[in-house]
């Protein structure tokens, strides 16, 4: 008897959605029964200074092999980057895409694994990426996944913005940390 890898069925997606969906509810639902008052007594948060980071990057995307789980008309893609500037770091990146690039149209989604130092601190922390380009023009959205930041930098937020001209990559990153980590 041949083995089969695990797969839902689209009835067994259906479900785990709707569990997820009940789950989410009853978090907000199950929060303060009262309202917070401007005077309560929490401590005030420190005053977060924005930082501003910027360099180049190396990147090589590879094709990965299509499998059970991927739709046809979806392209999987492993990366690495190597950043260079106020962020020295090296990533790892897996990226679904589809659309057709050489006609101007294409859409992905990422997530990338960076680690390094950034201004001298270092640590890890993942960035998530949506991209389309409709008719050639491009819109990116890269942004760092709450919780992710680790060693020195734990607690960082921020986004990245991408820039190809001429064939060179090149980043400038708006971030924040915690002002412990600063």
């Amino acid at each position: 008897m041949e083995k089969r890898p695990f797969a839902f069925t689209p009835h067994a997606l259906r479900i785990a959605a709707r569990a997820f969906a009940c789950i989410c509810v009853c978090l907000c639902l199950a929060g303060p029964s009262h309202p917070q008052t401007p005077n309560s007594k929490r401590p005030a948060k420190e005053p977060v200074m924005t930082r501003h980071a910027e360099g180049t990057f190396d990147v090589k995307i590879t094709p990965l092999p299509a499998d059970d789980a991927t739709s046809p008309a979806i392209n999987h893609y492993a990366g690495v980057k190597q950043f260079h500037g106020d962020l020295e770091a090296a990533s790892k990146v897996e990226m679904l895409g589809a659309g057709d690039p050489t006609k101007g149209n294409a859409g992905y989604v990422a997530i990338e694994q960076v680690t390094g130092t950034l201004d001298g601190r270092a640590g890890t922390f993942v960035l998530q990426h949506s991209g389309t380009m409709e008719n050639g023009s491009y819109k990116l959205s890269v942004s760092v996944v709450p919780g992710t930041g680790t060693g020195a930098l734990a607690g960082i937020a921020g986004t990245m913005t991408i820039t190809i001209a001429a064939g060179k990559h090149s980043y400038t990153f708006d971030y924040t940390l915690p002002a412990a980590a600063q």
